[in-house]
């Protein structure tokens, strides 16, 4: 009859009706909830449809066949570099002859003429394999600031000229006044000598522009070699073929006498935008293609641009330098000459696979979804399709470059930061949509148990208060609320560890004594392991009889009935732990204090419901109660963890016993003084998860037995993987410092990082900040200031957080940090220097950021993108800087009055 009385008492409890009873009986054995299959609902198919096909049109929009002018059956002239990958004329590495007769192959019937650029190595063989296929050969001397190269080459170039007929035209030099390698009267100097020494028609090859500034080369030459690239001046492709028109215009106008040679014209297929310009395999297929058109009808002499990728330009010319071949470095033509051109000719298989990424992600996050509203589902298969797509696209754009050994490990560094960002977009969107768009919570757990008519439950419960160095008046307070707890059966253990002054542990000791039996002190010293040791030595003095052990922090005043109401949870016996949230009394003390209290609200009336309704909540070290018989199973509290209260509560749940979250406050503590004191207390709690990580990662990847569930571990490793993203975005800031160090020391060889790589950081930082705001407003029914309030304090600890989790991966044996409580104010000097290293951080960011917008900001959109990025990258560090400011300057009168604003937020249970 008892029994039944229970089972009817726990079920009224926890408000089981028999159809939740039933899906609890759904439950499998790895710990999702099935619900009878129906995760794959018609719901759920309609949903993906729509966004699939949503996905999909967008790829269809984007890459309509564009119809241009057909390419002709045969080019007037090509610019040939025959270089394979791996060679650099610059280290002396050439191809072999044979290579160079297949590249000329490869032309052959395609190309009247054919542009070279040197003499050097196997290049002077040009002209003598280029006769086997009846091609002419405008032969070039490739110049530089070094005479005696110089001298080799001309003499060199005389040679193979007046060798081989099919030499049509000489180049003596190329851009080699633009560069600076030589003056204008330099080349000229050279130019007379190849004049004199030859007969077919000599010139040298420079942009329009070169040439109108230095007219006097028109004397010295036979026709004007002009170099027509109008990406380079960041020119629109709309008017890129008009604009070439217009500047051969002008030089006929300026040189009247002499013929003009489009000696490079074309575009480049990738690479960093420049103003209007954009490179791209499709704006070089319609720029060729058009500006042939107009070649031909205008009868102009040119060259193309080139006939094969070189990325061993990228060295000279930046990463654009690579890629402006018809053909690609591995010989493949890389666009239609006839047919429609399609921006991503691939894009229906890209589209297919982000779509199939989506779906998985999709189903992914709806395991164990069956009370999830059709809005959070719409939400997640939003989320799930932008990331697949954003994954297909960096894919397909990083697989589009030519990598260097170094160039491949930064690609590799940066896509492994990439798919954590990725991951932590999932998690960050499932919480968001399991946080709002819910039916139901499933383990929701009452405050208050009815207790029938001559019953009682009332097991003895030894409650625990650890104390170091805390102020004495603080302790007795606490000692004070918990006498006057409304329950019949506990007792409470003092135990003050390693504190050295008498003057603060003996009053309490006193004031213990005037308590009652109830109240036993110790003052243990020395005594090892921290708040651990201290609590495993009150577990060996606690009472027999005890059946459930509370810890109340030294500071907590907790309300008369917090036993009362949430020691009926024990009445289930497969229950371990019962918690209350962490609450505190002194929020408008400040407004450094109220930016606080709204940042811990996010974590016990959001994280910790969500993570309860799968029992995967994280156990903090007050307003927490145990069952005894589960504490002494596991071993007690770890004594090598800083963060003993979650790493128990870890243990607890891997020996398979239940957690129970009740939302509703039971008791207030303090906030910590300082926001020095507030990052070391989240110091120690990233430390310390990444500890447990490390210590516990058999479990919680499941390689080892456990009886963790999926859902458990997936909480636990999903909770702590934003710390972990914090701790690599510190790696990445450094590395962003010295990138753009790099682009500022030489803006012509160092382009920013591919868009690819700088646009998720920013998107996963506002989407962050979207999700603060819409949950504090939806869950807690904040204002916007008290949702900004919750993001600027969660902020500003980033670097911290990034600091524990590189510093626990690498390092052991860390202190424990105690958190000072009702300490002076800091001077405001001392508050600005709690956060000296993210004011450096800051300003480092923004000196580099300004500097690089002021360097290319003009000629590359890319590089205000970069700047931009890093302008984000320091908002953390900023919002860091700010809250150490606000605790400098916050006052009482200020905090009260904010108080109402930013703290006293209705939690909707």
């Amino acid at each position: 009859m008892n029994t039944l009385w229970l089972k009817k008492l726990w079920n009224r409890s926890n408000r089981i009706l028999p159809s939740q009873a039933e899906e609890t009986r759904a439950t499998d054995k790895t710990g999702f909830r099935i619900f009878n299959n129906k995760s794959i609902r018609p719901v759920n198919i309609a949903i993906v449809a729509v966004f699939a096909l949503t996905t999909i049109g967008i790829w269809a929009m984007s890459n309509r066949p564009a119809s241009e002018p057909s390419w002709p059956r045969i080019v007037a002239g090509m610019s040939f570099s025959p270089l394979q990958m791996g060679n650099d004329p610059a280290e002396g590495i050439y191809p072999s002859l044979a290579q160079i007769d297949a590249d000329l192959a490869l032309l052959d019937g395609k190309v009247q003429s054919i542009r070279a650029y040197g003499v050097g190595g196997t290049l002077g063989e040009i002209p003598r394999l280029a006769r086997n296929y009846h091609m002419n050969v405008a032969l070039g001397a490739w110049l530089t600031a070094n005479r005696p190269d110089n001298e080799r080459e001309i003499t060199k170039l005389i040679d193979i000229a007046r060798q081989y007929k099919n030499v049509s035209r000489v180049f003596v030099g190329n851009e080699t006044i633009l560069r600076g390698d030589l003056t204008a009267d330099e080349v000229i100097t050279y130019l007379d000598r190849v004049r004199r020494a030859l007969n077919v028609p000599v010139s040298t090859a420079e942009p329009w522009h070169v040439w109108e500034a230095h007219p006097e080369l028109g004397d010295h030459v036979d026709f004007i070699g002009a170099h027509m690239l109008p990406y380079w001046e960041g020119v629109d492709l709309e008017i890129a073929v008009d604009h070439v028109t217009d500047k051969v215009e002008q030089l006929k106008s300026r040189f009247p006498d002499k013929p003009v040679v489009l000696a490079e014209v074309g575009w480049p297929s990738n690479g960093r935008t420049r103003r209007s310009a954009v490179a791209s395999e499709a704006n070089e297929a319609i720029f060729l293609r058009r500006f042939l058109a107009r070649a031909q009808a205008d009868r102009y002499d040119y060259y193309l641009m080139e006939a094969f990728d070189q990325p061993w330009k990228s060295e000279s010319e930046g990463a654009v330098g690579a890629y402006w071949g018809v053909y690609d470095v591995h010989r493949n033509q890389k666009f239609a000459f006839t047919e429609p051109i399609v921006r991503v000719p691939q894009w229906k298989i890209l589209a297919m696979v982000s779509v199939l990424l989506a779906i998985v992600g999709f189903r992914a996050l709806l395991t164990d979804a069956a009370t999830l509203k059709n809005q959070g589902r719409g939400f997640l298969a939003a989320t799930t399709h932008g990331v697949g797509a954003g994954m297909v696209w960096v894919a397909y754009d990083y697989a589009q470059q030519y990598l260097t050994p170094f160039t491949l490990v930064v690609g590799i560094v940066l896509s492994a930061g990439f798919l954590l960002i990725n991951l932590v977009v999932l998690v960050e969107a499932h919480e968001w949509a399991e946080a709002n768009w819910v039916t139901r919570r499933r383990r929701a757990f009452k405050t208050t148990l009815p207790q029938p008519d001559g019953t009682s439950f009332a097991p003895k419960v030894s409650i625990h208060v650890p104390a170091y160095n805390e102020p004495p008046d603080m302790v007795i307070e606490t000692l004070n609320a918990l006498n006057r707890l409304e329950y019949p059966n506990f007792e409470v253990l003092v135990i003050d560890n390693n504190t050295q002054d008498p003057a603060l542990w003996q009053p309490v000791e006193t004031h213990c004594a005037a308590l009652g039996e109830r109240f036993r002190f110790f003052h243990v010293a020395p005594l090892s392991g921290f708040k651990a040791g201290a609590l495993n030595f009150a577990l060996g003095h606690t009472s027999p009889a005890a059946e459930i052990i509370a810890v109340v922090d030294s500071d907590y005043q907790v309300r008369p009935a917090w036993l009362k109401d949430l020691v009926p949870h024990f009445l289930k016996p497969a229950i371990g732990i019962v918690q209350a949230p962490q609450d505190y009394r002194d929020g408008g003390e400040n407004l450094f204090k109220a930016l606080c209290e709204a940042e811990y609200k996010g974590f016990f009336h959001i994280g910790m419901v969500t993570r309860n309704d799968r029992n995967a909540i994280i156990e903090h070290g007050t307003m927490t109660m145990i069952r005894a018989r589960a504490l002494r199973e596991v071993g007690g509290w770890g004594e090598w963890c800083i963060t003993e209260d979650a790493e128990l509560g870890l243990r607890i749940l891997e020996h398979g016993y239940e957690t129970a979250y009740v939302e509703e406050s039971y008791g207030q503590g303090l906030i910590p003084d300082t926001f020095l004191d507030y990052k070391k207390q989240r110091f120690r709690w990233a430390y310390g998860a990444v500890r447990i990580i490390r210590h516990h990662a058999g479990t919680l990847t499941g390689r080892s037995r456990t009886r963790l569930t999926p859902g458990q571990r997936y909480h636990f490793l999903a909770g702590w993987l934003p710390w972990l993203a914090d701790g690599l975005n510190l790696i990445y800031t450094a590395g962003a410092l010295a990138w753009s160090a790099a682009i500022v020391i030489d803006p012509r060889h160092v382009d920013p990082p591919l868009a690819i790589f700088i646009i998720p950081p920013m998107a996963l930082f506002f989407f962050k900040t979207a999700k603060v705001f819409h949950i504090y407003r939806s869950r807690l029914g904040s204002s916007r200031w008290e949702a900004g309030a919750a993001a600027l304090a969660g902020l500003s600890l980033s670097h911290i957080i990034a600091k524990a989790v590189i510093q626990g991966f690498f390092l052991s044996g860390k202190p424990f940090f105690r958190t000072p409580k009702c300490e002076n104010r800091p001077a405001l000097v001392r508050a600005v220097l709690a956060a000296w290293e993210e004011l450096a951080l800051t300003g480092a960011l923004w000196s580099a950021a300004v500097s690089v917008a002021l360097i290319q900001g003009r000629e590359t959109p890319g590089s205000l993108l970069w700047s931009a990025a890093l302008v984000v990258q320091s908002l953390p560090y900023l919002a860091a800087c700010a809250m150490s400011l606000l605790n400098g300057i916050s006052s009482r009168t200020a905090g009260k009055s904010l108080h109402a604003r930013f703290v006293a937020i209705p939690v909707r249970v």
